[in-house]
């Protein structure tokens, strides 16, 4: 068994009007982890992904490729004390 960790990311590139954050949901709840996504003022997507280290470490991979019409730069990962606040991954404003 993994331990459960916990991932701060900000994503830079062409990720937000390109449906970023719906398709991270998406790939959240397909692999298992919980947390949030949102769009900053500065064009780039910061999000917080919890869970079993190798499922966040799948979702990490998945931010480097992003939505079918993104164009990621760079993945910035701080990892953090895993505190389990979420049940679901939902985006937010």
């Amino acid at each position: 068994m993994d331990q459960n960790v916990r991932a701060h990311v900000i994503i830079s590139g062409r990720v937000q009007g390109v449906f970023f954050r719906a398709e991270t949901q998406k790939a959240a709840g397909r692999i298992g982890v919980t947390g949030w996504v949102r769009n900053r003022p500065d064009g780039t997507v910061e999000a917080v992904f919890e869970g079993d280290a190798s499922r966040v470490d799948e979702v990490l991979d998945w931010c480097w490729n992003g939505s079918p019409m993104s164009k990621v730069s760079e993945v910035q990962v701080a990892w953090e004390t895993f505190a389990g606040e979420y049940d679901t991954f939902s985006v937010t404003y």
